[in-house]
């Protein structure tokens, strides 16, 4: 048997929104820097292992494009300074 009435349930719903201030420090690919020297930059600047140096380097040259690291701007900035003074092109997007 069912009541003659229905209760109508409002449940209220809380969206938890994390907000971050995380930005992609970007290397692009151009047709002066050497192979070696964008992998010595990156274990410089950014303290990749080779591995990773050598990785991102190969993205760079084929893709265009590589994140060579992610975090605030406040400590992406001179890291990027620091990839510029060498003659790498870098932006922090």
């Amino acid at each position: 048997m069912r009541p003659s009435y229905q209760e109508d349930v409002m449940e209220d719903v809380l969206e938890v929104v994390e907000t971050t201030d995380a930005m992609d420090l970007v290397v692009f690919n151009d047709d002066y820097n050497t192979f070696e020297h964008v992998i010595n930059t990156l274990i410089r600047v950014c303290k990749h292992t080779a591995e990773q140096a050598e990785q991102c380097t190969m993205l760079i040259h084929y893709k265009g494009k590589c994140t060579v690291k992610t975090g605030a701007y406040d400590f992406l900035r001179p890291m990027r300074e620091s990839i510029c003074e060498a003659g790498i092109d870098a932006k922090i997007i």
